[in-house]
């Protein structure tokens, strides 16, 4: 570690995309006096893609800690009476096959709810300053310094921007920072895909058979679809398949599709099941995209957060509260190598230690998820029904439940506490 900071005046960082993890960075970076940073997003405005998005527990947490929850009123999302407590439906028959409910060591005010994305991005923009908020600014390349040290050069497609000594990508899962920090790594489709739609609620509540509650309704072959209220006023739908038929162009974003071509993909589901989706009068679809997994999450001048620093690719249905996370610990460890007059790389690696654990854990769990769809291939052909229970038991379970009560506060602290023990030993 050094001994003293290579910088005497203030830090310039530059956060790469307004989503929720780079608007997360820019509301805990904005604490740090001794910071002077920069948002830069591509698009003309910030704006978020896609329909609905979970507020797990740890999500929940996160957005108190930064002072975003008070934007998010009851009337901005959807949670059940009951808790939000999950329910898993044979698609084809309807028959409840399992359900998951909140620990009982959950607060009320912290179970989990679904609203749209949008909401939690405007909820996160009202703590940012948004004067230090750049859009329209697509990065296209970065400079590395010179032998002597310097700064980083950004430079975006309308030109040369800016020079900063810190870097954070929070710029998704085609992160061009992730390309400038690990080149080795590179990302490619999965061969699965999600549909997204929402329909009129009051049109799906006429639905003999569908009820106002979370609900997964699993099919053949691992595909499924989720139906959920987002608010009074809207239901949303998010299907996932492997290999769609059609050979188009494969994006990450939401790409119009064929109404009935998505409908046709679900034609063995049950009769309350199929009059949802013929409710849709749009549809979009995300590719999943994923990659080789990062071991680290920092270098000496660049941090990823968010869907930059892993390839998870909505694995979790938690991706907003792992980003938040992310830029929480970034900021506590850039405000610890300060206090400790310690420099921005060691907080860069404090940072490191913190996260890169704890996304390993996360790849234990999705290796853990193939190795339970290898085994039920190796059963050979099943009975339908068989298969679907086979699979919510192996795989849509509760034990991995931890990663939506993690405490990412508290494992900073801990790292801290251990660092401290380690130099002082050290120096001793």
């Amino acid at each position: 570690m050094s001994p003293t900071p290579p910088h005497s005046g203030k830090l310039k960082v530059a956060i790469i995309g307004g989503g929720p993890a780079g608007l997360a960075a820019a509301i805990e970076l904005g604490k740090l006096d001794f910071i002077d940073w920069k948002l830069y997003e591509k698009k003309p405005v910030i704006s978020e893609i896609g329909t609905g998005i979970t507020i797990q527990r740890n999500t929940w947490r996160m957005l108190e800690l930064m002072g975003a929850a008070q934007h998010l009123s009851t009337k901005d999302f959807f949670r059940p009476d009951n808790g939000h407590y999950v329910q898993h439906r044979n698609g084809r028959t309807g028959q409840l096959v399992d359900e998951q409910r909140p620990r009982a060591d959950t607060p009320p005010h912290r179970h989990p709810c679904r609203a749209y994305r949008a909401k939690l991005q405007q909820a996160l923009l009202k703590e940012a300053d948004q004067s230090r908020i750049r859009v329209g600014k697509r990065l296209v390349r970065i400079l590395r310094p010179g032998d002597g040290g310097g700064r980083l050069g950004l430079v975006f497609e309308d030109g040369p921007a800016d020079e900063v000594d810190i870097l954070v990508g929070a710029d998704g899962i085609r992160s061009v920072v992730r390309r400038f920090a690990f080149p080795e790594n590179s990302i490619s489709y999965t061969g699965a895909t999600a549909y997204r739609t929402v329909v009129r609620l009051d049109e799906a509540m006429r639905i003999n058979g569908l009820l106002p509650t979370p609900t997964f309704w699993h099919g053949t072959d691992g595909k499924w679809i989720y139906a959920c209220p987002l608010d009074d006023s809207s239901f949303e739908i998010t299907a996932k398949i492997k290999d769609p038929e059609g050979g188009d162009e494969r994006v990450s974003w939401g790409q119009d599709v064929p109404v009935d071509r998505f409908v046709r993909s679900y034609d063995e589901f049950c009769p309350p099941v199929r009059q949802l989706l013929g409710l849709a009068t749009y549809v979009q679809k995300f590719d999943f995209f994923a990659g080789s997994r990062p071991k680290n999450a920092a270098t000496a001048s660049a941090a990823l957060i968010g869907d930059a620093a892993h390839p998870l690719s909505g694995a979790f249905g938690a991706g907003a509260g792992f980003a938040l996370e992310d830029a929480y610990v970034l900021a506590g460890a850039l405000r610890w190598a300060r206090d400790e007059s310690l420099s921005p790389a060691d907080g860069l690696a404090l940072f490191d230690r913190v996260r890169s654990p704890h996304y390993e854990a996360l790849y234990e769990v999705l290796d853990g998820f193939a190795l339970a769809e290898k085994s039920i291939g190796d059963l050979g052909p099943q009975p339908p029904d068989e298969e679907i229970r086979c699979r919510v038991g192996n795989i849509w379970n509760s034990r991995h439940d931890w990663m939506y009560t993690h405490e990412a506060d508290t494992a900073l602290r801990e790292a801290i506490e251990e660092v401290n023990k380690e130099r002082a030993t050290s120096s001793s």
